[in-house]
Protein backbone atom coordinates (compact mmCIF):
# COMPACT_ATOMS: atom_id res chain seq x y z
CA UNK A 1 0.00 0.00 0.00
CA UNK A 2 1.10 3.55 -0.98
CA UNK A 3 0.30 5.79 1.90
CA UNK A 4 -0.45 9.69 0.65
CA UNK A 5 0.02 12.12 3.46
CA UNK A 6 -3.15 14.48 3.82
CA UNK A 7 -1.60 17.41 4.24
CA UNK A 8 -5.01 19.46 4.00
CA UNK A 9 -3.68 21.39 1.16
CA UNK A 10 -3.69 19.04 -2.27
CA UNK A 11 -6.16 17.21 -3.97
CA UNK A 12 -4.51 14.07 -2.93
CA UNK A 13 -8.10 12.03 -4.75
CA UNK A 14 -6.45 12.64 -7.86
CA UNK A 15 -3.04 11.28 -6.58
CA UNK A 16 -4.77 8.37 -5.14
CA UNK A 17 -6.81 7.07 -8.59
CA UNK A 18 -3.39 8.06 -10.39
CA UNK A 19 -1.64 4.86 -8.62
CA UNK A 20 -5.10 2.83 -8.49
CA UNK A 21 -4.35 3.03 -12.72
CA UNK A 22 -1.63 1.57 -12.52
CA UNK A 23 -2.42 -0.96 -10.41
CA UNK A 24 -1.07 0.09 -7.31
CA UNK A 25 -3.13 0.46 -3.98
CA UNK A 26 -3.18 3.78 -2.76
CA UNK A 27 -4.72 5.23 0.65
CA UNK A 28 -5.19 8.57 1.81
CA UNK A 29 -3.87 8.69 5.25
CA UNK A 30 -5.32 11.14 7.84
CA UNK A 31 -3.85 9.30 11.04
CA UNK A 32 -0.25 9.48 10.97
CA UNK A 33 0.04 5.92 12.90
CA UNK A 34 -0.44 4.15 10.02
CA UNK A 35 2.37 5.35 8.07
CA UNK A 36 4.26 2.46 9.58
CA UNK A 37 1.90 0.20 7.59
CA UNK A 38 2.55 2.10 4.29
CA UNK A 39 5.19 0.31 2.27
CA UNK A 40 5.77 3.95 0.16
CA UNK A 41 4.59 7.16 1.52
CA UNK A 42 3.85 10.28 -0.74
CA UNK A 43 4.16 13.94 0.75
CA UNK A 44 2.08 15.77 -1.20
CA UNK A 45 1.19 19.48 -1.31
CA UNK A 46 0.10 22.96 -2.97
CA UNK A 47 -0.10 26.32 -1.66
CA UNK A 48 2.35 28.86 0.55
CA UNK A 49 5.22 26.83 2.55
CA UNK A 50 4.92 28.01 6.03
CA UNK A 51 1.02 27.25 5.96
CA UNK A 52 1.46 23.59 4.46
CA UNK A 53 4.33 23.07 7.23
CA UNK A 54 2.30 24.13 9.77
CA UNK A 55 -0.74 21.93 9.05
CA UNK A 56 1.66 18.95 8.77
CA UNK A 57 2.65 19.92 12.22
CA UNK A 58 -0.43 20.18 13.96
CA UNK A 59 -1.33 16.92 11.89
CA UNK A 60 1.08 15.55 14.22
CA UNK A 61 2.82 14.12 10.94
CA UNK A 62 6.22 15.56 11.32
CA UNK A 63 8.18 13.05 13.34
CA UNK A 64 6.55 9.62 12.13
CA UNK A 65 7.28 11.04 8.81
CA UNK A 66 10.99 11.53 10.26
CA UNK A 67 11.10 7.96 11.30
CA UNK A 68 9.96 6.23 8.58
CA UNK A 69 12.57 8.07 6.14
CA UNK A 70 15.40 6.75 8.48
CA UNK A 71 14.18 3.14 8.42
CA UNK A 72 14.43 3.89 4.98
CA UNK A 73 11.30 3.51 3.45
CA UNK A 74 11.09 5.51 0.05
CA UNK A 75 9.04 8.60 0.28
CA UNK A 76 8.11 10.56 -3.00
CA UNK A 77 7.22 14.82 -2.79
CA UNK A 78 5.55 16.20 -5.00
CA UNK A 79 5.15 20.30 -5.83
CA UNK A 80 5.55 21.64 -2.63
CA UNK A 81 6.20 18.22 -0.86
CA UNK A 82 9.50 18.65 -2.49
CA UNK A 83 9.99 21.88 -0.97
CA UNK A 84 9.53 20.36 2.60
CA UNK A 85 12.47 18.27 2.19
CA UNK A 86 14.47 20.92 2.19
CA UNK A 87 16.40 23.35 4.61
CA UNK A 88 14.53 26.43 4.34
CA UNK A 89 12.21 28.41 2.46
CA UNK A 90 12.23 32.34 1.18
CA UNK A 91 8.59 32.19 0.28
CA UNK A 92 6.83 35.00 2.15
CA UNK A 93 9.81 35.06 4.84
CA UNK A 94 11.99 32.53 5.75
CA UNK A 95 10.61 29.33 6.90
CA UNK A 96 12.16 26.19 8.09
CA UNK A 97 11.64 23.22 6.11
CA UNK A 98 12.29 19.13 7.16
CA UNK A 99 16.21 19.89 6.23
CA UNK A 100 16.56 16.45 4.55
CA UNK A 101 17.86 18.06 1.82
CA UNK A 102 20.49 20.73 2.39
CA UNK A 103 19.59 23.93 0.00
CA UNK A 104 16.80 26.29 -0.34
CA UNK A 105 13.29 27.42 -1.50
CA UNK A 106 13.75 30.36 -3.94
CA UNK A 107 11.03 32.63 -5.85
CA UNK A 108 11.50 32.74 -10.06
CA UNK A 109 13.09 35.88 -11.04
CA UNK A 110 10.96 38.98 -12.53
CA UNK A 111 12.82 38.82 -15.87
CA UNK A 112 14.92 36.38 -17.89
CA UNK A 113 18.32 36.89 -18.11
CA UNK A 114 19.93 38.92 -20.91
CA UNK A 115 22.04 38.65 -23.50
CA UNK A 116 25.09 41.25 -24.07
CA UNK A 117 22.90 44.22 -26.08
CA UNK A 118 19.49 42.76 -24.84
CA UNK A 119 17.12 44.26 -22.08
CA UNK A 120 15.45 41.48 -19.96
CA UNK A 121 11.85 40.30 -20.87
CA UNK A 122 9.65 39.82 -18.18
CA UNK A 123 9.27 36.55 -16.74
CA UNK A 124 5.53 35.14 -16.37
CA UNK A 125 5.16 34.03 -12.69
CA UNK A 126 3.74 31.37 -11.71
CA UNK A 127 5.08 29.23 -14.17
CA UNK A 128 2.00 26.65 -15.33
CA UNK A 129 1.85 24.54 -18.18
CA UNK A 130 4.29 22.02 -19.94
CA UNK A 131 7.95 22.17 -19.93
CA UNK A 132 10.24 19.27 -20.86
CA UNK A 133 12.60 17.97 -18.58
CA UNK A 134 16.18 17.36 -19.05
CA UNK A 135 17.82 13.58 -17.47
CA UNK A 136 21.05 14.49 -15.57
CA UNK A 137 21.46 11.00 -13.79
CA UNK A 138 19.79 7.98 -13.92
CA UNK A 139 17.16 7.43 -11.00
CA UNK A 140 14.70 4.53 -10.43
CA UNK A 141 11.97 6.96 -10.51
CA UNK A 142 12.53 7.97 -13.63
CA UNK A 143 13.12 4.19 -15.63
CA UNK A 144 11.32 4.14 -19.16
CA UNK A 145 10.92 7.97 -19.14
CA UNK A 146 13.13 9.65 -22.36
CA UNK A 147 15.04 12.80 -21.73
CA UNK A 148 13.11 15.75 -23.16
CA UNK A 149 9.55 14.59 -22.02
CA UNK A 150 7.22 17.38 -21.43
CA UNK A 151 5.49 17.41 -17.59
CA UNK A 152 2.99 19.96 -16.14
CA UNK A 153 4.40 22.39 -13.82
CA UNK A 154 2.32 25.10 -11.53
CA UNK A 155 4.54 26.54 -9.53
CA UNK A 156 6.07 30.24 -8.11
CA UNK A 157 8.81 28.90 -6.39
CA UNK A 158 12.14 26.29 -7.29
CA UNK A 159 14.68 24.38 -5.23
CA UNK A 160 18.14 25.40 -4.77
CA UNK A 161 20.17 22.17 -3.60
CA UNK A 162 23.36 22.70 -1.98
CA UNK A 163 24.52 19.29 -3.46
CA UNK A 164 23.98 19.12 -7.08
CA UNK A 165 24.44 14.96 -6.56
CA UNK A 166 20.86 15.04 -5.57
CA UNK A 167 19.38 16.51 -8.63
CA UNK A 168 18.35 13.70 -10.81
CA UNK A 169 16.25 16.06 -13.96
CA UNK A 170 16.19 19.62 -14.52
CA UNK A 171 13.57 21.96 -16.65
CA UNK A 172 13.95 25.72 -17.67
CA UNK A 173 11.50 28.59 -16.93
CA UNK A 174 13.63 31.79 -17.79
CA UNK A 175 16.40 30.09 -15.72
CA UNK A 176 17.18 26.30 -15.51
CA UNK A 177 15.53 24.89 -12.17
CA UNK A 178 15.77 21.41 -10.03
CA UNK A 179 12.38 19.59 -11.98
CA UNK A 180 13.35 16.01 -9.81
CA UNK A 181 15.99 15.21 -6.84
CA UNK A 182 16.89 11.53 -5.77
CA UNK A 183 18.99 10.47 -2.61
CA UNK A 184 18.65 7.37 -1.67
CA UNK A 185 14.82 6.85 -0.27
CA UNK A 186 14.24 10.68 -0.92
CA UNK A 187 12.86 11.42 -4.53
CA UNK A 188 10.77 14.23 -5.27
CA UNK A 189 9.71 16.12 -8.49
CA UNK A 190 8.49 19.56 -8.59
CA UNK A 191 5.67 19.01 -11.66
CA UNK A 192 2.54 17.07 -11.27
CA UNK A 193 2.96 13.50 -12.22
CA UNK A 194 -0.84 12.73 -11.49
CA UNK A 195 -1.50 16.04 -14.30
CA UNK A 196 1.02 14.56 -16.68
CA UNK A 197 -0.45 12.30 -18.31
CA UNK A 198 0.75 9.06 -19.57
CA UNK A 199 4.08 9.86 -18.60
CA UNK A 200 3.43 11.08 -15.31
CA UNK A 201 1.58 7.66 -14.59
CA UNK A 202 5.15 5.88 -15.64
CA UNK A 203 6.56 7.77 -13.01
CA UNK A 204 3.81 6.78 -10.42
CA UNK A 205 4.40 3.29 -11.06
CA UNK A 206 8.38 3.34 -11.23
CA UNK A 207 7.76 4.80 -7.40
CA UNK A 208 5.04 1.87 -6.28
CA UNK A 209 7.07 -0.95 -7.66
CA UNK A 210 9.97 0.65 -5.84
CA UNK A 211 7.90 0.71 -2.97
CA UNK A 212 6.36 -3.22 -3.24
CA UNK A 213 10.26 -4.21 -2.87
CA UNK A 214 11.10 -2.72 -0.30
Amino acid sequence: MVGIIDSGIANLRSVQKAFERVGHEAKVLEDPRLLREARGIVLPGVGAFADGIAKLTRAGFIEPLLREIERGKPVLGICLGLHFLFSESEEFGRHPGLNLIRGKVVRFPAHCPAGPGELPAPLKVPLIGWVPIRIRKEAPLLSGIPDGSHFYFVHSYYVAPADAEVVAATATYGVPFTAVIWRENLMATQFHPEKSQTLGLILLKNFGDLAARC
